[in-house]
């Protein structure tokens, strides 16, 4: 690359990691700069952050990636953590801290929406079942606990909105992070029946302008022009939100594909091309991007987070050593089996049960650490294969992304498990690479989605579903179900007592 040839910034605004990431022409990562976050619990199963300490947390990763690349920035793009309720005043400062999208405040809410029937019937608009870190539903609990904070609102914004307000001065939302709690899926607009049926329509002055594809490309306004050192007037492209995000980036492009995130959640991920709002509810339905095209989404509350709370009791480094015990042990554990529903706001996807807790069975003396690391991890491709099945096609191929992709035994574990073969591509910085693409196809320079993953998204390392292994991982996923629904029937009395 030139040394003057300018370079792409993308933001990937997560959870607990502010990622900026520079990319050359030809969509190859040069620097990641990092930023750490902060959430704060100010009381059991709630989980906030300050708005403002993530933006900062934003200009440091970007200032950073803007020094040590030395390169003029020709675009800016981000995507963010989605869900949860951002709320700022009119003058767009920060009402209260933002509630996030695991934040369980709201589960009695979305327990009372389920027995009145209000979730399945807001599913055969939308295609989502509501789960407590929606904002539909967080925006209920505060009118009951937090009116003033209501009453001082503007509007309510998810991450990716907060941050481009402060990038561009534009107010309003991405369409994938609308689609869950407000849009009647099949005319991509907001549904004043589902804001009805939420109990909100009192309070629907908060719901900010919904983007268009041209209004998700602003103009990098002068003050943060100034924060960030770069060029004001510098193009900046809200991206969908991360989930949509990543799976683009994956080169998950056309119907019949599928992603999965091993991340702080396992989102499996299903584009399909049309809406389908038949059948159990359960998952997400979400805009795409791309005229036809919706994903059928499935973010559980479980994720590595299991791995890291199996890391601590075993007193071991870290996820390399878990990968490493597991791979002593043969496939099912012999016999160890982990329910890993360790959220405290239980579980979202592909069932919605805030009791949901965690269960190891079968365990005996000749069990080790070893074979707790197994079941671990076997758990939680089962929690994938549960989510695949309840999408409404069968994928031809699944992506694997996200921190836990650097583990080839569990890719392989969730390619024998699922029975789909898997891949994994040679990015480290996936959600970033999507928003690039998202971003390069607004401003032209690609004519679809599809023609800009094809050419910038490179496979590393395949995964073959083990041959004459399906009998077994068939009969070990019964089990696994047969299990869960035996623990519900305990799930709602252990949780009244804790």
């Amino acid at each position: 690359m030139a040394l003057n040839e300018p370079v792409a910034i993308c933001v990937d605004a997560g959870t607990t990691m502010i990622k900026a990431v520079v990319f050359d022409s030809a969509g190859r990562e040069l620097v990641v700069s990092h930023r750490a976050t902060k959430v704060r619990h100010p009381r059991p199963r709630w989980a906030e952050q300050d708005m403002d300490e993530v933006w900062n947390a934003v200009v440091a990763a970007v200032t950073e990636a803007v020094s040590r690349v030395s390169r003029p920035v020709r675009l800016l793009a981000l995507t963010a953590q989605g869900d949860g309720a951002w709320l700022v005043d009119g003058a767009h400062r920060p009402v209260r801290p933002a509630v996030l999208w695991n934040d369980g405040r709201a589960a009695d809410v979305v327990r009372r929406w389920r027995g009145d029937g209000v979730l399945e019937r807001a599913f055969h608009d939308n295609g989502s079942l509501t789960n407590a870190g929606l904002p539909n539903a967080i925006l209920r609990a505060l009118a009951a606990g937090e009116p003033d904070a209501i009453d001082a609102a503007h509007a309510v914004l998810t991450c990716g909105g907060w941050l481009f307000l402060r990038l561009t001065g534009v107010l309003g939302i991405e369409v994938s992070d609308a689609s869950a709690p407000w849009l009647d899926i099949r005319t991509r607009a907001y549904s004043e029946n589902l804001i009805e049926q939420y109990e909100l329509a009192e309070h629907r002055r908060l719901l900010p302008p919904l983007l268009t594809r041209e209004q998700q490309t602003g103009e990098l306004a002068e003050e943060a022009a100034g924060e960030l050192g770069v060029p004001s007037g510098t193009p900046v492209v809200l991206a969908p939100y991360d989930i949509v995000s990543t799976a683009l980036g994956n080169g998950t492009a056309a119907a019949g594909r599928a992603t999965c995130v091993l991340g702080t959640t396992l989102c499996t991920e299903v584009l399909i091309d049309g809406p389908d709002t038949t059948g159990q509810p359960s998952g997400l339905t979400l805009d795409f991007g791309e005229p036809r095209l919706l994903m059928r989404s499935f973010p559980t509350l479980a994720g590595t987070g299991v791995l890291d709370w199996v890391v601590e009791l075993l007193g071991l480094r870290d996820h390399d050593e878990l990968s490493e015990l597991a791979a002593r042990v043969p496939p099912g554990a012999q016999g160890l089996r982990v329910l890993p529903y360790l959220s405290p706001a239980g579980e979202r996807a592909p069932f919605l049960d805030p009791a949901a807790s965690g269960l190891i069975t079968g365990m005996v003396f000749t069990h080790g650490r070893e074979h707790l690391a197994r079941a671990v991890l076997e758990g939680l491709a089962h929690v994938i294969r549960d989510c695949l099945d309840a999408a409404p096609h069968r994928p031809v191929e699944l992506g694997l992304c996200g921190g836990g992709a650097a583990s080839d035994l569990w890719c392989q574990l969730i390619a024998d498990v699922t029975g789909v073969p898997a891949v994994c591509t040679e990015d480290t910085q996936v959600g970033a690479k999507g928003a690039l693409l998202f971003a390069l196809t607004a401003l032209g320079e690609y004519a679809d989605l599809t023609a800009a993953a094809s050419a910038l998204v490179r496979p590393r390392r395949r995964f073959a579903p083990a041959a004459g292994a399906r009998a077994f991982h068939e009969s070990e996923h019964a089990e696994f179900l047969a299990t869960r629904e035996l623990a519900a029937t305990r799930w709602a009395g252990w949780r009244a007592h804790v």
